[in-house]
């Protein structure tokens, strides 16, 4: 039987005072189908307590969130939390390699922390292609009250939850890719659940600001508003030097925080969201309408850029962090010089399209993900065999032709790592790594060598947890790999990701501590192999 140390002892007291001191916020919610109408005609979407788009989580750094998750669905469900860093609780993070489905007709308690962390964020449904059909949310975590935040306070604070959208059932477009076949072009973009009639109420002379973040399942979204220009202060948990944009590319996955100031005159303005890099072009609108408006919107919808690679490309370069700004600490950001740090590996992943047993599938260094039938971190907990293999896809492309495997990398805890994304092919991606923020380095053109750190930014570059990869091109970032687990790197185009464009990285560490990573829940749910396994207590 496993003895805990006196040291051990003392450390899970401290951390149940610690934790203790910080505030507690609940939310009970009721997962329901029902009709929605975001392009005006009814539709079966995924409801949270009979809203959409979700209920919104207002929080405050190091706030302990209590989410007791009823899911009234026919089918399981899980809810996963983009962005939330879940420090050292990977068991937390609502994706089917970390966490068992909610059975219908059952609840599950998620417990998060938002620990350390500030921005905005997203939450969304993780399986069986719910993306589609609704139940995302947004997520707010505010500075505490005495740190310092580089911008005065903003008169209101909306939420801008933008994605591309289809009218077809997401049951007919799962159906779609289980048969081996793509998604057809989208129907529509949608404005917090609406193509079109979404209204944002401002008052002449004050500054407000849009937490604006692309929750779509594909597109890069350009987001614009007619007679305003819009100053970036915050890019998923990261403030950022204040630079002033007319119109700003979104790409799936990414957050953004921008201000903007009510000092036209008083009218109606069209807010304008349009899909970037696409033949057809969908814009979809809504309002920015003065409390003391003289006259309803009129005029052109404002034009924004369309298949330019190039001006999104030196947009991305001018998204740096703010060095002087304090993060969800009172240190400023930048005072953790990534730069100057040795990196302890390289690996670069590589992605691509094929057939596969005749059906379309996408893969990372040619291993198309295959999920298992035990979630990989309770495998992992209870050390059953035969569910995964550590190092089951490599640290770069294999030239192999593409195959399916349960792929998992592995990594050693406080590893600090270079990731190069290389893209050969002629669509823009967007890539997300759960359980952390990264350094985005550097992004360029053609086939990433070692020549090409000569041309990263070393000093101040944008720290966040979703990166585009630009058309036959590359984009490197840099990871302290800080918090044990079992994380999630994915495409963020859902269907992709459905059909195996993803993999785990596995940060380990051989110590086994709870200053390292906290025990498994005792409310997780257990299933596949570690169904009827026993969950012990300290």
């Amino acid at each position: 039987m496993k003895v805990v140390s006196f040291c051990s002892f003392f450390l899970l007291l401290e951390f149940l005072f610690v934790a203790a001191e910080d505030p507690y916020r609940f939310f009970d919610w009721t997962i329901t189908y029902g009709d929605i109408y975001p392009l005006g005609v009814k539709q079966q979407g995924i409801l949270i307590n009979g809203q959409f788009p979700g209920p919104e989580i207002y929080s405050v750094t190091n706030d302990n969130l209590i989410i007791n998750v009823h899911n009234n669905l026919p089918e399981p469900f899980l809810l996963t939390w983009s962005g939330v860093q879940q420090r050292r609780n990977s068991y937390e993070d609502g994706v089917y390699g970390t966490t068992c489905p909610i059975p219908p007709g059952k609840n599950f308690t998620y417990t998060l922390q938002v620990k350390d962390q500030i921005g905005s964020f997203f939450y969304f449904p993780s399986l069986a292609f719910h993306k589609a059909a609704g139940g995302f949310g947004g997520i707010k975590i505010l500075s505490r009250p005495r740190i310092p935040v580089p911008f005065p306070e903003p008169a209101d604070d909306f939420t801008l939850l933008i994605g591309d959208w289809y009218q077809i059932d997401h049951k007919k477009l799962k159906r779609v890719l289980d048969f081996g076949h793509r998604l057809p072009f989208p129907q529509a973009v949608v404005i917090n659940g609406r193509a079109n009639g979404t209204k944002l109420a401002v008052e002449q002379g004050k500054t407000y600001r849009l937490r604006i973040s692309n929750v779509g399942l594909q597109n890069t979204l350009n987001l614009r508003i007619q007679g305003h220009s819009m100053k970036l202060v915050e890019v998923e948990g990261t403030h950022t030097l204040q630079t002033t944009y007319s119109s700003l590319d979104v790409h799936v996955g990414q957050s953004y925080s921008v201000l903007i100031t009510a000092d036209q005159a008083p009218k109606d303005y069209y807010i304008a969201v349009s899909t970037r890099f696409t033949n057809k072009i969908l814009t979809s609108t809504a309002i920015l309408h003065y409390s003391n408006s003289q006259q309803p919107v009129s005029g052109p919808i404002p034009a924004g850029p369309t298949t330019q690679i190039e001006w999104s490309l030196e947009q991305a370069r001018t998204i740096r962090t703010n060095l002087t700004a304090s993060g969800p600490r009172p240190n400023p950001q930048g005072s953790y010089h990534y730069g100057m740090i040795n990196i302890s590996r390289t690996i670069t992943l590589e992605s691509s399209a094929a057939q596969v047993n005749k059906k379309q599938r996408y893969a990372v260094n040619s291993v198309s993900f295959l999920p298992a039938d035990t979630p990989l971190k309770l495998a992992d907990y209870f050390n059953i065999s035969g569910v995964f293999k550590v190092g089951s896809i490599p640290d770069s492309p294999s030239g192999k032709p593409m195959y399916l495997d349960t792929s998992v990398m592995g990594a050693d805890f406080r590893a600090f790592v270079e990731i190069v994304f290389q893209n050969h092919e002629s669509i823009v991606q967007s890539w997300h790594i759960d359980g952390y923020s990264f350094w985005v380095v550097g992004m360029d053109g053609g086939l990433w060598t070692p020549n090409s750190r000569n041309q990263y930014n070393l000093r101040d570059a944008v720290s966040r947890c979703t990166t585009q990869v630009y058309p036959k091109s590359w984009t490197a970032i840099y990871v302290a790999l800080d918090n044990v687990g079992m994380w999630n790197v994915r495409s963020e185009f859902w269907a992709r990701q459905y059909l195996g464009q993803q993999f785990y990285l596995r940060v380990y560490s051989p110590v086994g501590s709870i200053r390292d990573e906290y025990p498994i829940p005792s409310n997780a749910l257990l299933c596949g192999k570690a169904s009827g396994r026993t969950i012990r207590s300290l």
